[in-house]
């Protein structure tokens, strides 16, 4: 069974499961890593939502202010072992509900076209490609998508 809970980012079972995520993203952009993990750090956000089963941690995801009505997606990872189970759609679903819950109407994201399975899922759950905006703006590897919550 998927228990989520809703807590931030001084939680360590997030702060263990952004290192593995680290790692992960580290071996597949190679010496594009260094740019990608400036945008990524983890101090002061306030939104993040973790995913157990059987009490252990198995996934993560946040959420941080982008502009008034808009929230970006971060730090969206679940262990290899726990993939293919939901727990990214559960994961983004509630954060997209917390969203809402706070008044935002819309969240954007950004990703790497080398991450076939999160841009796979990102598709399947209704975002839409738009173009790459901010800090990846002219960035090759990078895609950004976007979602108007409703």
């Amino acid at each position: 069974m998927i228990k989520l809970i809703r807590t931030d980012s001084r939680n360590l079972d997030f702060t263990e499961l952004v290192k593995l995520l680290d790692a992960g993203l580290a071996e597949v952009d190679g010496e594009d890593h260094s740019f990608y993990s400036q945008f990524n750090k983890i101090d002061n956000i306030r939104y993040v939502v973790l995913a157990y089963e059987n009490e252990k941690p198995s996934g993560c995801g946040a959420i941080k202010e982008f502009g008034a009505n808009t929230m970006e997606i971060k730090r969206m990872y679940v262990k290899p072992e726990c993939r293919r189970k939901g727990f990214a759609v559960k994961i983004l679903s509630e954060l997209e509900n917390w969203a809402r819950e706070l008044s935002f109407t819309r969240c954007i994201l950004e990703t790497g076209k080398r991450q076939e399975e999160a841009i796979g899922l990102y598709k399947k759950t209704g975002y839409r490609l738009i173009p790459n905006y901010g800090q990846y703006t002219g960035v090759e590897n990078s895609v950004c998508f976007e979602k108007y919550l409703k």
